[in-house]
């Protein structure tokens, strides 16, 4: 006779804490998160480095092997006026992949994305809510 399993609580998931991006040139990777997207650097060592995205560690890494070697996820960064942060990032250099377009509208509220490359070919994104235009 089988005893029978404990009941477990689901895991209670509260944010992410960390993203991998994968890197084939991390010393350019890192002056493009931390010069072009303004983003804190950590600390760096071996083949990786730790960037600060709000209360989102983005781990800048070489892929430890040929199965790690692939585009990462899409980092959709949150933005408050984001065709002014595209203009920015457009003056440093940035070519973005789309203009900002509505993805969703919701009541009287719109989502907003315009989507770009790092340098290492990995898809990020300006993400913005905002009141719907007329």
């Amino acid at each position: 006779m089988s005893k029978p399993q404990p009941v477990l609580d689901p895991p209670r998931l509260s944010g992410i804490a960390q993203v991998s991006m994968r890197v084939h040139d991390l010393p350019r990777a890192m002056a493009f998160y931390r010069d072009v997207l303004g983003l804190n650097l950590l600390s760096a060592f071996d083949d990786m480095a730790f960037m600060l995205a709000g209360s989102v560690r983005i781990m800048l890494a070489l892929p430890g092997s040929p199965e790690q070697d692939h585009p990462g996820s899409v980092l959709y960064f949150d933005s408050r006026k984001i065709e002014a942060d595209c203009a920015a990032l457009e003056a440093l250099g940035v070519e973005f992949q789309s203009k900002p377009f509505v993805v969703h509208c919701e009541d009287s509220h719109e989502f907003r994305l315009a989507y770009f490359l790092d340098t290492e070919g990995n898809t990020l994104a300006l993400s913005q809510w905002r009141r719907a235009s007329a």
